[in-house]
């Protein structure tokens, strides 16, 4: 048996190096509660396929209620919501939560998410947090609902000779404008077929991801978008 097991409501399912972040609220008396991300006893913390899959070999999607079991609780540094999962066991689907239940759990940090001001030079806007500040943090997920969301697809770095297309996201959020990089696969997938462009979204709720440190900088990272239209599409 493993050491314990943690029942979530999947709130990111989000790519990552070679596998995948998974995060989720814990589900207890019906409601969500404190965020926790599962990981992998790798270095960089990604959890395979093969790991995180259910026994009939399914994927989980997001606002699957999902039971894990875990060896150990392993806060990083910012990311104080890790635990270690074990691999000897299948993941559990327990059933589906709605789109009611996560617009009542929404995340109210007072001043944006974490800290702001620090840009990447192409494209972002308020996207990454410096090493030194990022270590003085103590969480790295927000679920919020930002206002004025607007998806971007385009190739930032074309003027520089990079021609590879990437999907962002601009919105605004507690007083503050943000553009920041999207890693859930499915929301890719959706708008890298469509023309490079921007397109508005009226209705979304953002699962908010502080990555692993990168050239001296934690980066802000949306690692799914939920609407109600995907909910109802089981997606």
């Amino acid at each position: 048996m493993p050491a314990y097991t943690i029942t979530i409501v999947c709130l990111a399912n989000s790519r990552k190096t070679s596998g995948r972040c998974v995060a989720g609220k814990v589900l207890d008396g019906g409601k969500l509660g404190e965020w926790v991300r599962p990981v992998s006893p790798r270095l960089t913390g990604e959890v395979s396929e093969e790991e995180r899959r259910y026994e009939d070999g399914s994927d989980p999607k997001l606002l699957d209620i999902i039971e894990i079991p875990m060896l150990k609780a392993s806060p990083d540094s910012y990311q104080q919501e890790n635990h270690v999962i074990d691999t000897e066991f299948h993941w559990r689907r327990r059933g589906r939560s709605t789109w009611n239940d996560v617009a009542a759990a929404l995340d109210q940090p007072p001043s944006g998410l974490w800290t702001n001001g620090f840009s990447t030079v192409v494209a972002g806007q308020n996207d990454r947090v410096p090493e030194d500040l990022a270590n003085g943090l103590t969480s790295s997920l927000r679920l919020i609902q930002p206002q004025n969301l607007i998806i971007w697809v385009g190739a930032p770095g074309a003027d520089y000779g990079n021609p590879r297309r990437k999907v962002r996201s601009m919105y605004r959020y507690a007083d503050a404008q943000y553009n920041i990089g999207v890693t859930d696969p499915v929301i890719e997938r959706q708008y890298f077929g469509k023309a490079n462009g921007e397109y508005p979204v009226a209705n979304a709720i953002l699962c908010i991801s502080l990555g692993e440190l990168h050239e001296g900088y934690a980066y802000k990272l949306v690692a799914a978008i939920i609407t109600p239209e995907r909910v109802a599409a089981g997606i």
